[in-house]
């Protein structure tokens, strides 16, 4: 591995077509062990609800279970949907990941719902959800429970969130987003940031976010300079022209719904699909942001794309029908960067 570059993972536990949630959960623990061997630096698990298309609803659990069956891999979540929850109960639940992991556990939190606006109302009935306006304060909230410091005049100033790791064992924590908005609260209360590039329309608009963000940032106890991340949908197969045809099951997944598709095809079965122009061209838009081809191009484009961005810190997203396709995907992307040979 180049000295300057680290790569990470960033799970969304697939669910394939005729598989279970199940088979995706478990998948997910077996890959966070592959990828650990390899040598990647952290494996963080997603957040959705209700999906036909991804399995974790609870990442709290999925590290817990992840953490157990590795060794020094860091674990963490890609991320928390904080508008779904109180600030306290995230803190006491990393504050238990972090007093049964030391020194392993990341916590990255997102403004969105991390589900449909229905499924998004069920999460907090018979409340009403919590405004996308009070994220800034949940995330205050949070820091304040972690770090033992609400302040002074704050309601809640008597609470302590439980167990009791002293307030410089905190797990580390990241906002996590894929707009300037998110970046710009990271930026203000000193905040690592993680971007979503997987989901940009255009690399520049991600270009711009990264730079906003080490301009107007603002260093904090927690993180004294500026630490921005990257993740990236990656698909690495031995040939290019096997890459593209794996790549398929991902690519049909974004309009599988309107087939009546529940999880990830098979390569072979989605061409038996008569797509539509547009269709075909919504698919086509998708997988431009993707990376996609043998070790050789897949590194070169991430080493030149890392250097636009200005971070040495990328995560892979790989989402595929096979786990074999998958965990090769991840191989051959660790042996591309000599990561076993770096560590």
């Amino acid at each position: 591995m180049t000295a300057e570059l680290s790569l990470s993972v960033l799970d969304q536990s697939p669910i394939r077509f005729g598989g279970s949630v199940t088979d995706a959960l478990r998948e997910s623990i077996t890959l966070a062990q592959i990828t650990e061997r390899l040598g990647y630096r952290r494996y963080w698990v997603a957040e959705h609800h209700n999906s036909n298309s991804f399995a974790c609803t609870t990442p709290e659990l999925l590290i817990s279970q992840i953490a157990a069956g590795t060794k020094e891999i860091r674990v963490g979540s890609g991320g928390v949907m904080m508008l779904n929850y109180s600030a306290l109960k995230v803190a006491e639940q990393f504050r238990v990941l972090e007093a049964l992991y030391p020194g392993r556990i990341e916590l990255g939190i997102g403004r969105a719902a991390g589900a449909d606006p229905l499924t998004a109302s069920a999460l907090s009935y018979p409340r009403s959800p919590v405004p996308p306006a009070d994220f800034r304060q949940q995330v205050a909230d949070l820091l304040g429970y972690l770090h033992g410091d609400l302040g002074l005049n704050h309601p809640f100033v008597k609470v302590r969130a439980q167990p009791g790791p002293t307030p410089d064992s905190c797990p580390d924590i990241w906002l996590l987003g894929s707009s300037q908005e998110s970046m710009k609260l990271a930026a203000e209360l000193g905040l690592p940031f993680a971007f979503a590039d997987f989901l940009c329309t255009t690399r520049d608009e991600g270009f711009a976010v990264a730079e906003t963000y080490r301009r107007i940032f603002r260093p904090s106890a927690q993180c004294k300079e500026p630490r921005f991340s990257v993740a990236f949908d990656v698909i690495c197969a031995p040939t290019s022209e096997e890459a593209r045809s794996i790549a398929l099951s991902r690519n049909f997944d974004r309009v599988a719904q309107a087939y009546g598709v529940q999880g990830l095809l098979p390569p072979d079965e989605v061409l038996e699909y008569e797509l539509t122009e547009d269709v075909l061209n919504f698919m086509e838009s998708w997988a431009q942001t993707g990376i996609e081809g043998d070790p050789s191009k897949v590194r070169e484009v991430i080493l030149n794309l890392a250097a636009a961005y200005g971070t040495s810190d990328i995560s892979i997203l790989t989402n595929c029908y096979g786990f074999a396709d998958r965990t090769r995907s991840y191989e051959l992307l660790a042996g591309a960067f000599g990561l076993q040979t770096a560590r």
